[in-house]
């Protein structure tokens, strides 16, 4: 983690850098950051006669007879494709399908690392919503969910939809739902910190693409109030008199206005920040996006989550040295990381554990809700203005996070299994603490070659 406060400037930057620098080697080195291997035994040859031909067509003709028996029988119960068509990738924008693989491994990665669950890259070739949502539906047998990624809006919308409709597995847009969750599970620990009530909260949300409005979503379903939200785009801050904005051509942006009102404010993001006591920014990547000056306008103690990847719409020193209390942004070298990864994993494993047929925004809410209980209650010193959710390191927040998630599907009748608390908690925890321990012994035994620098 990057201790910003005691290094120059140029130092500073230096930090930041150098992910992206490790990258460039690292990526090479491995070729790749997943993998498939076997996980059923090979004793000798004879036993291809039991996972092939002929003995495969006994669990063949047993899912005819009864299909869920493929969660049974096949890596469906624990397997997600991750999917996208590479038109808003990071802060990188439309790069198109081969340059998004390296994202979609990455997070490929984490779905097995942090949360157990086994995942498949797929990068389509193809901008057409309507073939997105075809080719989604036809290799929907073959997974227990779909991942949809870094699609642009407003389509991502409808594609997610238009999927959930019709696929009997979970469907989610991880930049909507997932990023959403932990932005208003560290919302939540911060005005604890400040000593604000969400209910009277100024809150103003920087962009307003498919993270935004998730945000802005959840935000208000968890406490937040719509006449206090001023949500703002490139072309100013969303209102009812907007007439560049409808339902016809964004319609969960065109909600946003009626809901909101721009929470009485009329200008840009100048205007939209004054006052606020809370600002999340999900844009466009910094640094400067946001001005270090406008920090001033805020309100007393002020909480800024600047979240655009992979740089900031404000580095993190320049928000403290104008009086900023809270800040967090997406990535993993700061403190306060609040990206999807404290998500995704932990709610899919809930999911899967369950069988659960969707995802809804109520086990969104469960999962911000027990991520922000957990950081308060189980982290020894609770939280503090440099912690304020858990980190990718606390294995039992994850497994704490998927419980929650897949007792609120039971109880919401979208789950196919029962399983008392007990049973979730023992599930979670033998898939997510294997994966660690899994990767682990590859390196150690060298199946995961060492890298030098």
């Amino acid at each position: 983690m990057v201790d910003y406060r005691d290094m120059t400037e140029e130092e500073r930057l230096a930090k930041a850098q150098k992910p992206g620098k490790d990258a460039m080697k690292m990526h090479p080195f491995y070729g790749g950051k997943v993998e498939v291997v076997p996980k059923a035994c090979v004793r000798s040859f004879d036993d291809f006669a039991i996972w092939y031909s002929p003995g495969v067509a006994e669990p063949c003709k047993d899912i005819v007879k009864n299909p869920d028996m493929v969660y049974e029988h096949t890596w469906k119960w624990n397997t997600v494709a991750v999917v996208s068509d590479g038109t808003r990738v990071l802060g990188l924008g439309d790069i198109g399908p081969e340059a998004a693989m390296p994202v979609m491994e990455g997070k490929s990665m984490l779905f097995k690392y942090l949360g157990g669950v086994d995942c498949v890259p797929i990068c389509l070739d193809t901008k057409d919503p309507d073939k997105i949502i075809e080719t989604v539906r036809l290799i929907a047998p073959s997974f227990g969910g779909i991942n949809l990624e870094d699609i642009s809006n407003p389509k991502c919308f409808d594609i997610l939809d238009e999927l959930r409709k019709d696929c009997k597995i979970p469907v989610w847009h991880d930049d909507q739902q997932g990023t959403a969750t932990v932005e208003v599970a560290g919302a939540i620990n911060a005005m604890k910190l400040v000593g604000k009530k969400l209910e009277d909260a100024q809150i103003t949300v920087i962009g307003a693409g498919a993270a935004s409005i998730a945000i802005s979503r959840l935000l208000l379903a968890t406490g937040f109030k719509a006449h206090n939200m001023c949500v703002c785009d490139s072309k100013g801050i969303l209102n009812a008199e907007r007439t560049d904005v409808g339902e016809n051509n964004f319609s969960q942006k065109w909600d946003i206005c009626k809901k909101t009102d721009g929470a009485g404010k009329r200008g840009g993001m100048k205007e939209a920040m004054e006052g606020a006591d809370i600002v999340i920014a999900a844009s466009k990547a910094g640094p400067g996006t946001i001005p270090v000056e406008y920090v001033d306008l805020m309100a007393d103690d002020p909480i800024i989550f600047a979240t655009a990847n992979p740089v900031p719409e404000i580095w993190p020193w320049e928000a403290k040295e104008h009086g900023c209390k809270v800040f967090a942004t997406g990535r993993s070298d700061f403190p306060n990381q609040v990206n999807n990864s404290m998500g995704f994993p932990a709610i899919f494993r809930g999911v899967l554990d369950v069988r659960a047929k969707t995802i809804t925004d109520e086990m969104c809410i469960a999962a911000a809700r027990e991520l922000a209980r957990y950081a308060e209650e189980e982290h020894e010193g609770g939280i503090t203005p440099e912690y304020i959710i858990p980190t990718m390191s606390e294995t039992e927040a994850f497994i704490s996070e998927a419980v929650v998630v897949g007792s609120k599907a039971m109880e919401q009748g979208v789950a196919r299994l029962k399983l008392s608390r007990q049973e979730l908690h023992e599930k979670a925890e033998f898939m997510i603490k294997r994966s660690r321990a899994l990767t682990a012994k590859m390196m150690d035994d060298g199946f995961i070659k060492p890298y030098v620098e």
